[in-house]
């Protein structure tokens, strides 16, 4: 619990500094101005660039180049062109918003089968009960009970976990369906993962930015599941967790804490990574750039940007039925 709040505190104290620094900015529109901003607010405060091998020096001089050829007056290009430079970072975490256009990156998912459709997971997700934001239904012949959460910013509550696991109270195992989640608030993975551990314990480490330099960081801080967060709501029977490229974010982090459940396994394909927690600041032309800012890891302390390797690798080929969600329907069968 603890650990969770220093990191809501430290987010705070990240945001009123950027908050300051934007007051004292000077506007300006031109090009080479807002390229070389964007860089050094790049260099000096995300937690990536030599994780990831980016040689930034390289990108200052390419981009600083194309600045200069620019139009001043045209604001588009410059967008364009600070997007090009951004994508380097290949993270999903990492935006850039003017009031005409908002910039992402593909190039962490692209090449990564989709493991999600959503017309063969109908097939499943049938007579379903909403509770917070999980969509829950039981599966084959009653035997499984299924959950949907398509957002981690959809809320969880104890409340919401009761009932579902009292609807599930026959089931001999358990199926959470995290495909296609883009993460939220980290709160609702600490409040999901919580009812299948039994006892309080360090289920990863996250350090921040100490100075300017790309290995600059604070020592690690364990972040803690506390059992706290679900009181008596417990589930230690076999669990699923089904997660594919695009489970990101507060979701990776889900997926990363339940490789320590003692009854779980996780089934699908690699998830997407974003293990870095989102701070914002602002160029010279006003736009908002966002970026990642505090780097979390596993319980074994190995990033968790990459993604999660599943236990069990999937990957959807049938036309009439969901490939991912059958294995994990086996698997607890099996059990």
């Amino acid at each position: 619990m603890k650990s969770r709040y220093t990191i809501i505190w430290l987010l705070i104290a990240i945001l009123l500094s950027a908050c300051h620094a934007k007051e004292e900015m000077t506007y300006s529109a031109d090009p080479v101005d807002n390229i070389e901003a964007l860089w050094q607010i790049i260099d000096t405060k995300y937690c990536y660039i030599d994780t990831k091998g980016i040689d930034w020096q390289a990108i200052h001089e390419e981009y600083i180049a194309k600045a200069a050829a620019l139009n001043i007056n045209d604001k588009m290009a410059l967008f364009d062109l600070c997007a090009s430079m951004l994508d380097s970072l290949r993270d999903g975490h990492v935006n850039l918003y003017s009031d005409f256009d908002r910039s992402y990156n593909t190039a962490w998912y692209d090449s990564y089968p989709a493991n999600y459709n959503a017309e063969l997971q109908k097939l499943y997700l049938k007579d379903y009960r909403i509770a917070g934001g999980l969509y829950y239904c039981t599966i084959d012949d009653g035997k499984i009970g299924y959950v949907y959460y398509p957002s981690f910013s959809n809320s969880v509550g104890v409340s919401n976990l009761y009932w579902i696991f009292t609807t599930f109270k026959d089931c001999k195992g358990l199926i959470i369906d995290v495909r296609n989640n883009g993460g939220g608030d980290i709160t609702n993975a600490y409040k999901l993962a919580a009812p299948f551990f039994t006892e309080n314990q360090t289920i990863g480490f996250w350090q921040h930015k100490t100075g300017t330099g790309h290995n600059d960081f604070s020592a690690l801080e364990p972040m803690t599941l506390d059992q706290s967060l679900v009181e008596q709501c417990k589930w230690l029977r076999p669990v699923v967790v089904l997660c594919n490229r695009h489970t990101y974010s507060a979701a990776n982090l889900f997926v990363s804490m339940m490789r320590y459940a003692e009854h779980s396994t996780i089934v699908g394909g690699i998830s997407g990574g974003g293990g870095g927690m989102p701070m914002s600041y602002e160029l010279p032309i006003g736009w908002m750039v966002r970026f990642s800012s505090v780097r979390m890891y596993d319980r074994d302390k190995k990033d968790i940007e990459p993604g999660i390797a599943p236990d069990i690798t999937v990957t959807m080929t049938s036309t009439d039925k969901d490939d991912i969600i059958e294995k994990a329907i086996q698997w607890i069968n099996k059990q």
